[in-house]
């Protein structure tokens, strides 16, 4: 791998933030320790910051050359995930209950690395902005942060993302044109009856046979409702119901996700959930009301940007180490209102489970520190090859 010889001699410090970092874990629009620790270091590397869009967060810019040069956006994530970790490392979460389960940590410490870098040589001509992230996990910071002006205040020609994909061999690269990740929709459903005693059901209104109803009626849409060439997933990941063996209850509560690609398809699922709502609280007397959120959409890579972040992956990992076309996946990423607005491209770094137990959101997840490098290298990389002297 061609990492940059002056980002491999930072490996031990961007070791250090990485795990400073993963020791103060917070959620999202709280991380004010971490925003404070991610401006300390960009000061200290004589950067200017910005603080205050979504909140927490950062950005941080690099100017080279005239005013009117081409500018691009690299974002890290800064949040960290409601899990209580059990990894015993010597730098485990010292926030109860908080835990960087997903590599944010990580990724700080790769786009630090590369500004630490970029600000001490100077390799390209341009401007970099750089875009420390809050609130990834579920809440939207990114499309927070559009709407408080980020490319307002820091205009962009493309945009781009880095994530750790620890089932990946260590230090490959993934990516694909078009649609990466699904769109992130979330429901909450109340289903309320008429409770009453166990032994007696015909004088109650059941919720809870209601709501076994609604999950299976729900498993149907996508397999009557949606094109099998067209993909979508409902699934309901909670249901809240009753206190005792014997007592029917008023009351039970679900909720869950849908993912899926296109408009279309999320009408659709969401219109037919509305129905099935309606046709159960008919078929069983009870009250069903759902509140439905559409919350990330679809991130969906544009192809110059695609490839121009395969040239600068392969530079880093090289030839036949960067898969170009994955299969798109149904998670989500809130990358995708940075792409909304700009082009872009988000890119896989193989993170080669660190640990027995590598994939992500699980408590004895960590972030393999030896990927640093290689994330910081693509990262100056990929400015030195969009914005060359």
């Amino acid at each position: 791998m061609a990492v940059h010889d002056k980002i491999g001699a930072m490996t031990e410090e961007m070791t250090k933030w990485r795990r400073e970092l993963h020791a103060c874990p917070e959620t999202a629009f709280a991380e004010k320790e971490t925003s404070d620790y991610v401006a300390e270091k960009l000061l200290s590397f004589g950067l200017d910051i910005y603080r205050g869009l979504a909140g927490t967060g950062i950005v941080s810019t690099i100017q080279r050359g005239k005013g009117s040069s081409p500018a691009i956006g690299l974002r890290s994530d800064m949040d960290a995930l409601d899990i209580t970790e059990a990894t015993g490392l010597s730098y485990s979460s010292r926030n109860e209950g908080k835990m960087h389960a997903c590599g944010h940590d990580g990724h700080m410490g790769m786009l630090l690395g590369a500004a630490k870098y970029l600000a001490g040589n100077d390799t390209f001509e341009g401007t970099v902005h750089f875009i420390f992230q809050p609130a990834e996990e579920n809440e939207g910071g990114g499309g927070r942060m559009v709407r408080e002006g980020l490319f307002d205040r820091f205009p962009v020609r493309s945009v781009f993302a880095l994530h750790n994909f620890p089932v990946m061999p260590e230090g490959t690269f993934a990516i694909c044109k078009g649609s990466m990740m699904a769109a992130y929709d979330v429901f909450a459903i109340e289903i309320t009856g008429k409770g009453g005693h166990a032994a007696t059901p015909q004088n109650v209104k059941d919720p809870i046979l209601a709501s076994a109803y609604l999950v299976n009626l729900f498993q149907s849409i996508v397999s009557r409702d949606i094109n099998p060439m067209q993909a979508a997933v409902v699934s309901v990941t909670e249901i809240r119901g009753g206190t005792s063996y014997n007592i029917i209850p008023d009351t039970v509560r679900l909720r869950g996700t849908t993912r899926h690609f296109l408009p279309a398809v999320q009408d659709r699922v969401e219109a037919r959930m509305r129905e099935i709502c309606a046709g159960v609280s008919a078929s069983f007397g009870v009250a069903v009301d759902m509140i439905y959120e559409r919350r990330y959409p679809p991130l969906v890579n544009t192809d110059q940007e695609t490839e121009e972040a395969v040239r600068a992956a392969t530079m880093v990992a090289g030839e036949g180490r960067v898969l170009t076309d994955i299969t798109p996946v149904m998670t989500s990423e809130d990358f995708a209102f940075l792409l909304k607005e700009k082009p872009g491209a988000y890119m896989g770094i193989g993170g080669g489970n660190p640990r027995e137990s590598g994939r992500l959101h699980q408590s004895q997840y960590d972030f393999n520190d030896r990927i640093l490098p290689v994330g910081a290298s693509y990262w100056a990389t990929l400015v030195e090859t969009l914005l060359p002297k």
